[in-house]
């Protein structure tokens, strides 16, 4: 395994401390375990920096002209695919992601190293800018770091930070489309040109039918939308598939996670503004339950005063029906708990006679008020979590059924796959997670980022990955995936975090 480089100075020992973690993050896409991801890490590493040196080394013995070069972090990622190709050529495919191997072993990475002209439209013209222009796009748009991080970086003037910005997209904007008009093309792609240059200029303008159904068959001018399109918030991932190639996509959410956590760990009180509007909301709801607690038992306490009483002091047909009854009867108990229908959570508080009365009516409010009734539970052919979820309630416990909720987010969509991403709130610290779900209609993930993968029949489990095990309480944790289906696509459910029943938003 090689060593790593050695920084020349401290300016690049923090530059080397950015990339590696963009490199090991990409590599750990690549390959099938964390070894395998650190040696070939590694590997890159090594390999893109002796290239970026020897690329700098170049422009400096030709008095300022530079080569066509890309800016530090993608030149390195490239160097990742270049490394798993080599990998795959000489035996190791093995430690490699299968979906790699077969597109390292397709028409489609072919395009990556084969005839300038053929290659990417994003990889061209981000190769044709200027190196500071393409970090400054490279770091705001697939690294996601804030814009202010940025400029810190770049040594830009934060007063005209934006305008600079757009300006590079423009460029941008301007290389692809020359790059566009460069590529050789048969005569129906040359009669499109024009208008989809037109098209993607304003975001007001409408596709047009025939173009639309080029843009379907065609990759090259697809590509070129991508690229051209400023404005939709499609530049990403057009920057990500179009220079790194297989898992850009992936690699995509998997930093802006990251750039979240960072901006997130940096700023917490703006951050976490969201989180404590949450924890308000919280701390009135138990206060809540609490007044209704004490309002239950109170009301409990009097009944079972008067039901003790003699029948003459009674006062009318209550004390009457005393009288009349057997003294253990619950029925004056158990009354006041029926006009109390929002107060589901606190009825472990009544006496025992009531709680089989509860538990027969099969009613949500008896079994744990809204959590117990949602569509997730609902929805379980096992009737054992819903069991265990009336059990809990009924033992005081009804901060357990809601200790986790859970967001489920269909990013994406095309004919046989989807994108989705999953957010968790835990109400409680977890030092490690395992989140898991069941699928209706069969679908089955094939990648998966932010979280280790298995499934087994309809059910998948996700696993928390070695840097984001700790969740704080009140904290969320997220992961993404890309999946296959057929016929159908609906929603996950029966979510369950580290085996606790999940209620979905």
């Amino acid at each position: 395994m090689p060593d790593l480089p050695t920084p020349k100075d401290a300016a690049e020992a923090a530059l080397f401390s950015e990339c590696w973690d963009a490199v090991l993050s990409y590599a750990d896409l690549c390959t099938s375990g964390s070894t395998a991801a650190n040696q070939l890490a590694r590997e890159a590493f090594a390999l893109g920096i002796r290239e970026a040196r020897a690329a700098e080394d170049g422009t400096a013995r030709g008095a300022g002209r530079r080569s066509s070069r890309l800016p530090r972090i993608p030149l390195l990622l490239t160097a990742v695919r270049t490394t798993a190709a080599a990998w795959e050529a000489r035996g190791q495919g093995h430690k490699l992601d299968p979906d790699l191997r077969l597109w390292l072993n397709s028409d489609k990475a072919a395009r990556y190293v084969g005839p300038p002209l053929s290659r990417p439209i994003a990889l061209r013209g981000l190769r044709d800018m200027q190196e500071p222009d393409a970090a400054l796009l490279w770091l705001a748009e697939v690294e996601a770091l804030p814009l202010h991080a940025v400029v810190r970086r770049q040594g830009l003037d934060p007063t005209t930070a934006v305008e600079e910005l757009n300006q590079v997209r423009g460029l941008f904007r301007d290389r692809c489309h020359r790059n566009h008009l460069d590529t050789p093309m048969d005569a129906e792609c040359r009669s499109y040109v024009r208008l989809l240059d037109a098209v993607t200029r304003s975001p007001a303008a409408d596709t047009p039918p025939d173009l639309s159904r080029h843009l379907a068959t065609c990759v090259e001018c697809a590509e070129a939308a991508a690229c051209l399109r400023l404005h939709g918030g499609g530049l990403p991932a057009a920057l990500a598939q179009g220079v790194i190639g297989w898992g850009g996509l992936a690699y995509l959410e998997r930093r802006r996670r990251a750039a979240e956590v960072r901006l997130g760990a940096g700023r917490p009180d703006a951050a976490d503004a969201e989180g404590a509007a949450a924890q308000v909301a919280a701390s009135r709801a138990r206060v809540l339950r609490g007044g209704m607690l004490a309002t239950a038992v109170l009301v409990s306490v009097v009944a079972l005063a008067v039901s003790m009483m003699p029948g003459d002091t009674g006062g009318g047909s209550g004390g009457e029906n005393v009288a009349q009854g057997n003294p253990a009867d619950s029925s004056p108990v158990a009354g006041p708990g029926s006009v109390l229908p929002s107060a589901d959570p606190v009825t472990s508080a009544a006496p025992s006679s009531s709680r089989p009365a509860a538990s027969a009516s099969g009613t949500p409010s008896a079994t744990g008020g809204d959590d117990a009734g949602n569509s997730d539970d609902a929805g379980k052919p096992d009737p054992e979590p819903q069991g265990t979820s009336s059990a809990t309630a009924g033992a005081g416990g009804s901060e357990d059924a809601a200790a986790c909720e859970v967001t489920y987010d269909l990013v994406n969509q095309w004919p046989d796959g989807f994108q989705a991403t999953v957010t968790v709130t835990t109400a409680v610290t977890l030092d490690a997670w395992r989140v898991a779900w069941s699928f209706r209609d069969g679908q089955k993930v094939d990648q998966m980022w932010d979280a280790s993968l298995a499934q087994n029949g309809s059910r998948v489990t996700a696993t928390a990955a070695d840097y984001n095990r700790s969740v704080s309480a009140n904290g969320t944790l997220t992961f993404g995936f890309l999946a296959s289906w057929q016929n159908k696509n609906s929603a996950p459910y029966a979510f369950t975090l580290n085996g606790q029943t999940c209620t979905s938003s």
